[in-house]
């Protein structure tokens, strides 16, 4: 019987100054290249949409760091992008580093000067069956670009601002640590937000999963704002400290749509976790609500994530 798994090139990446040398290898047909540079260090990694089936490996997310500090152009500043289907990666922290040299700036004089806080993306992902176990993502404002396909992402670090984890994917997110900077890097008073999910019609099957884990932080922030009329996020079981706002969710660009959002709170807990003073259209889910949302049904139907090579 012939299994169709897909065939996966290992890269073991102890640090990021030649990721894009170890991507390359897949045009010689090399089916296991190992990668071993010294230190970490400033580049840009883009895997292209030829070249699937790439499992790239760190030391863990505190010894290999991919950082690159190009920032406003969403489409171009990402540190790391990966455009091809089955993708993994283990043990890497993807860093853009542009904002966080203007911490101590005020947001409001820095626009004034036309130095702002702006968009700097650390991942852009664009391809289906893609998983990230124990990674990092940092920056402040866009950092996690999940642009669309189903993903995983499991144990991972995510930090940022303002809507640091956004776009149109189709996303589960389990036991992930959510680090809100907002308090360190803006003014006093500025609010930020955790998720920009972007969903057009009812029809869509995107939407953003939140499994247990944790958010913390500084300053106050919003769950998440609606980037699309039809915008789905959920929490479920959740800890949040009192860096979540009293109002918890955002409209944005879609005020008199509210009943066409998904955005929920499920079995969460902690001092952010009281749902009194959040906005009346959030979602009230019963457990049996949350049956499409499971790994198996949301993500998982053609059980991708099985065949994944082992960590």
């Amino acid at each position: 019987m012939k299994l169709n798994l897909p065939i996966f090139i290992f890269f073991i990446l102890v640090t990021s100054s030649k990721v894009s040398r170890a991507v390359d290898c897949k045009n010689e047909n090399i089916m296991r290249s190992t990668i071993t540079v010294g230190k970490s260090g400033p580049t840009g990694v883009t895997i292209p949409p030829e070249k699937p089936c790439i499992f790239l490996e760190g030391s863990g997310r505190h010894v290999t760091i991919i950082t690159h500090d190009d920032h406003d152009q969403t489409d171009t500043s990402a540190t790391f992008t990966s455009s091809p289907d089955n993708v993994v990666a283990s043990g890497i922290t993807f860093q853009n580093s542009y904002n966080r040299a203007l911490a101590l700036n005020s947001y409001y004089s820095s626009m004034a000067i036309g130095d702002p806080i702006a968009r700097a993306v650390a991942a852009r992902i664009y391809g289906d069956k893609s998983a990230f176990f124990e990674c990092g993502f940092v920056g402040f404002q866009d950092t996690l670009w999940d642009v669309q396909g189903r993903h995983f992402f499991k144990n991972t670090y995510i930090e940022g601002g303002v809507d640091f984890i956004w776009g149109s994917g189709q996303s589960i997110y389990m036991d992930c640590m959510i680090n809100v900077t907002v308090g360190t890097m803006l003014p006093q008073g500025c609010m930020g937000y955790i998720t920009a999910q972007r969903r057009e019609s009812a029809n869509e099957a995107n939407g953003f999963v939140f499994r247990r884990g944790s958010v913390y932080g500084s300053g106050q922030a919003l769950l998440g704002r609606a980037y699309g009329p039809y915008s789905r996020v959920i929490f479920h079981q959740t800890t949040f400290n009192n860096v979540v706002a009293p109002p918890g969710w955002g409209a944005w660009h879609y005020p008199g749509q509210e009943d066409k959002f998904t955005f929920a709170e499920v079995d969460c807990r902690g001092p952010g976790s009281d749902t009194s003073r959040r906005v009346n259209w959030m979602k009230k889910f019963s457990p049996s609500d949350l049956n499409p949302y499971t790994v198996s049904k949301f993500i998982n139907q053609d059980g991708w994530l099985n065949k994944l090579p082992s960590r």
